[in-house]
């Protein structure tokens, strides 16, 4: 009676096992789907079972994969089979952060719709905001702005998203931001303003705007 009763739970245990291996199997061959863009795989991966929430060992999920590459139908498709908005990767990225970066707008605004949260900071203390005036374009500024995010709002250096558009001579962004009231004179932690940091790097355009916009 002892021997059937360990073969049993030995039986049990493989297949416990086996389950946890299949599982990890299909997760990975759902972040492969994700990561080549292959939108058909994705849905069927997904409706075999693969979590839509599976992780890379970057901690990427499909989501921030293709918010990442740009890849609106699998973003749509990904948050329709309640993928987590907000799930950041080991870097404290999360979806929104890469598709402000990325300058993907309509993935910026498909991500709001669907509550994304827009002011977490990732690792090095930058949000959605810095990356979008920065990196991205005036379309991601315009989405984060009507999403709520103050045009004064400060990072932990104490910049804003003026100071990052200035850095990167992102000039439409820069002229976005003076039209949504951000404060053309406001200085950082080091006590640089927009002006001389787009002075350091050397940014003619964006010194430009902002000295037509009042600043010192």
């Amino acid at each position: 009676m002892a021997g059937r009763t360990l073969v049993t739970a030995l039986l049990l245990a493989c297949g416990f096992a086996w389950g946890q291996a299949s599982q990890r199997n299909i997760n990975f061959e759902l972040l492969a789907a994700a990561r080549t863009g292959n939108v058909a795989s994705v849905a069927a991966l997904i409706d075999q079972g693969a979590s839509p929430n599976a992780r890379n060992r970057l901690g990427d999920t499909p989501l921030n994969t293709a918010a990442r590459s740009g890849n609106l139908e699998m973003v749509r498709l990904l948050l329709a089979r309640k993928a987590d908005v907000d799930q950041p990767n080991l870097s404290r990225v999360t979806p929104l952060m890469s598709a402000a970066f990325g300058g993907h707008e309509a993935i910026v605004r498909e991500l709001i719709s669907h509550k994304a949260d827009v002011s977490p900071a990732d690792r090095v203390h930058k949000t959605a905001m810095v990356y979008a005036a920065g990196n991205g374009g005036p379309g991601c500024v315009q989405a984060l702005l009507d999403a709520g995010v103050d045009p004064n709002q400060r990072d932990a250096e104490g910049a804003t998203a003026l100071m990052w558009a200035a850095a990167y001579g992102k000039v439409d962004n820069l002229r976005l931001l003076l039209s949504r009231g951000a404060e053309v004179n406001s200085r950082d932690a080091r006590g640089k303003s927009a002006l001389a940091i787009a002075t350091e790097q050397q940014q003619e355009e964006a010194a430009k705007v902002l000295r037509e916009a009042g600043a010192q």
